[in-house]
């Protein structure tokens, strides 16, 4: 018999886990957009993902979606958590509201099923709700998911992280298992709150590590050094490695930002230093970045590109509109080319989907990753992209 599995929540995380359970399970995917169900119930997937529209073409999938809250939980023997955690900048921390929201839901609808969050939370969140359900099992498991790439990393996880030590517990682990290509994947068992500390230290490593190399091209450009010829010196040494070397205007999208700052607020006291020099070097660089594009001396400045990464079509946060927010307040007019966007213009600035209008009205053209679509044109092209990755 399969494990029945509901899924709360259908963006990038939570559509390509259910995608990924849909194989051996029966999931029943739930969100509150009726675009969103109307194309998962017909197999287009609603959002960029290199192996989502391969997965959606696999007819076993046993996958629907519903806007019914009832029919999504009623049944469920584990209820999948992938809901939106926004840092709220004015309490200073995650809205946790809607994973709350469909905790209680499930509490008065089906309390025998196994809740697993995988929306990022603050440490201790699960801990802390889990004294308001007493009777309603809660785990959780972080995911480790890259934008545009979230399938590929759910069928190659680089570790299993579980938030509970229960048989159920246990079981969900094998089911991710079960959905993975990868063979021998690391699982770990741990502590609900502990778990929600790996996945805000993971992620804050990782914009560490994209602040440094960010540094380092800052000081090579400013004394006229070969920043590649540095990298890939420093690289070589095994102790460092060769990830995430690449220089960017900054750390940005989904995660990155939103839980770099919840883990500082997580430190409101415990003696820190490193966590808020992540998040100041963020808003440093972009500031460098900025003023380096303005001795150029441009009328019209050309964005090329909102989105974080090839292969995403989510343009949140991501930290070339820094640069641009920056170019503006000096009186810079700002055009955008971003070909996923519907709208006329984007915070005052007119957005075009013609490339050719766009590479002939811009004086510069800001790309955070080059494209071949600006190689007719690479002398206007501003981009710290040195490894053509992301």
């Amino acid at each position: 018999m399969k494990t029945r599995i509901s899924v709360a929540g259908c963006g990038y995380v939570g559509l390509s886990m259910a995608a990924l359970l849909a194989q051996h399970n029966c999931v029943i995917a739930y969100d509150t957009d009726p675009e969103r169900v109307r194309s998962i119930n017909s197999r287009t997937p609603p959002i960029e993902d290199d192996g989502l529209a391969k997965l959606f073409e696999d007819a076993g999938l046993d996958l629907s979606a519903t806007l019914d809250a009832r029919e999504g939980f009623e049944c469920a023997d584990y209820v999948v958590v992938a809901t939106p955690t926004n840092y709220d900048p004015t309490t200073n921390s995650f809205n946790t509201e809607s994973v709350a929201q469909v905790i209680d839901k499930v509490s008065q609808l089906n309390p025998s099923a196994c809740v697993v969050i995988k929306s990022t939370v603050p440490v201790g969140f699960t801990r802390d709700i889990a004294m308001r359900y007493p009777g309603l099992e809660l785990v959780f498991s972080p995911e480790f998911l890259r934008e545009g790439r979230a399938v590929y990393d759910n069928l190659h996880p680089s570790r299993v992280v579980i938030g509970g030590q229960t048989q159920r517990a246990k079981q969900f682990a094998e089911l991710l298992k079960q959905a993975a290509i990868s063979s021998d994947v690391p699982v770990l068992h741990m502590g609900t709150t502990e778990a929600e500390a790996v996945k805000l230290f993971s992620n804050t490593y990782l914009a560490l590590r994209v602040a440094y190399f960010n540094e380092l091209d800052s000081y090579a450009i400013a004394h006229s050094l070969n920043p590649r010829e540095i990298i890939d010196g420093v690289c070589l040494d095994p102790r460092i490695g060769g990830s995430y070397n690449n220089p960017s205007f900054g750390y940005g999208g989904y995660c990155l930002p939103k839980d770099t700052k919840q883990l500082l607020a997580n430190f409101n006291s415990v003696p820190q230093c490193l966590i808020q020099a992540a998040v100041d070097a963020n808003a440093t660089r972009k500031d460098f970045i900025a003023q380096d594009v303005l001795k150029r001396a441009p009328s019209v400045v050309g964005i090329y590109r909102l989105v974080m990464k090839a292969g995403s079509d989510n343009y949140r946060s991501s930290s070339v509109q820094g640069v641009m927010k920056r170019l503006k307040a000096k009186g810079v007019e700002v055009l955008v080319y971003e070909p996923v966007m519907k709208l006329d213009r984007f915070f005052g600035s007119e957005v075009v989907t013609d490339l050719e209008l766009f590479k002939a009205k811009s004086d510069v053209i800001v790309a955070n990753r080059m494209s071949s679509d600006l190689s007719d044109v690479r002398g206007k092209v501003y981009t710290r992209d040195l490894y053509g990755n992301d």
